[in-house]
């Protein structure tokens, strides 16, 4: 195994999916509610988005290209730590998908007390 410090957050991502399987269901849950979200209070966002690395416009692109690949990858996404990894933590879909990992173990809804740490551990 590479060292932890020269991961990538395709790695990351399928190391934290195949140690802690249990979870990721439910975090794909609040993934989705986290895209409903974005999508859906648009005008709220835009109005308090101010001094982001980018625009709104392109958060609303990654929330609306995480839906796609959740839609297309349903099953995967659950029980494939190589699906789960590369679809929603590759590429710029990562920026949305760790943002929303973050928030989920930040927010304590995770079941599985081991999970809050790993994710601490590989992204923060």
């Amino acid at each position: 195994m590479k060292p932890l410090k020269i991961l990538n957050n395709v790695q990351k991502a399928r190391l934290l999916h195949s140690l802690l399987i249990n979870e990721i269901p439910e975090f794909l849950g609040y993934l989705n509610e986290m895209t409903e979200t974005v999508l859906n209070d648009k005008e709220r966002i835009t109005a308090e988005w101010k001094d982001q690395m980018f625009g709104v416009d392109f958060w609303f692109e990654l929330a609306e290209e995480v839906q796609k690949v959740m839609a297309k990858y349903a099953k995967e996404l659950n029980k494939r730590s190589v699906v789960f990894a590369e679809q929603l933590f590759g590429g710029y879909t990562a920026i949305f998908t760790a943002h929303a990992l973050t928030q989920y173990v930040v927010s304590d809804r995770n079941t599985d007390p081991k999970f809050k740490p790993a994710v601490e551990l590989l992204f923060a």
